[in-house]
């Protein structure tokens, strides 16, 4: 019996040690969050994207205005047809994270964005929908 619990504990302790290097990089991470986000959308999945996709602090303006998030989507969401979002460069500063985005659906002019996102409780999470782009540097000369 003690040499089948050895073994037990060596296997466990070995997926374990295997499970670390394969943990998703915060990239990654982001990624899925905003394939979550696209998702939810085409589906009108609004309690995802209220519940799992938008920060706490996303939902705050909302309920100062007291507007409950399902239904700001249903009203912002619901005339919508074929809804797509791609994602292009993302870029991540320790606990924020920017993603150029370009989203399409029928009858109206695609549209590139940047949405901004936050790691809350190891998550990442929409924290602003249309953010300012980061500024770009640019070298100037001076006299």
């Amino acid at each position: 019996m003690r040499r089948l619990t050895a073994l037990t504990a060596s296997l466990v302790l070995g997926l374990l040690a295997a499970c670390g290097d394969d943990a998703p990089t915060d990239e990654q991470q982001v990624r899925e969050t905003l394939t979550t986000f696209a998702s939810s959308v085409e589906k009108r999945d609004y309690r995802t994207l209220c519940e799992d996709v938008f920060a706490p602090d996303l939902l705050d303006g909302l309920q100062q205005i007291g507007l409950p998030c399902e239904v700001a989507m249903r009203t912002s969401l619901g005339e919508v047809q074929a809804p797509k979002l791609t994602v292009g460069e993302v870029a991540i500063d320790g606990t924020t994270a920017r993603a150029e985005i370009k989203s399409s659906a029928d009858g109206q002019d695609p549209s590139s964005d940047t949405l901004a996102l936050t790691k809350v409780d190891g998550r990442w999470q929409v924290s602003a929908l249309g953010a300012d782009p980061e500024p770009t540097a640019t070298a100037t000369a001076s006299p």
